[in-house]
């Protein structure tokens, strides 16, 4: 999700549509948050670990 973020932030940028830069930014905070409560030991989704 992280690298989705960032490709979405990328072509938003590069195209000037903003949609894609605020779907972008949303996507790349959800998989940030989700990467660190994988790390920290929280299941998420059934999972221990998200990735």
């Amino acid at each position: 999700m992280i690298v989705l973020g960032i490709i979405l932030l990328v072509i938003g940028l590069l195209t000037g549509l903003s949609i894609l830069w605020t779907i972008g930014i949303v996507i790349l905070v959800i998989g940030a948050i989700l990467w660190v409560l994988g790390t920290v030991g929280h299941a998420i989704g059934g999972r221990r670990h998200y990735w």
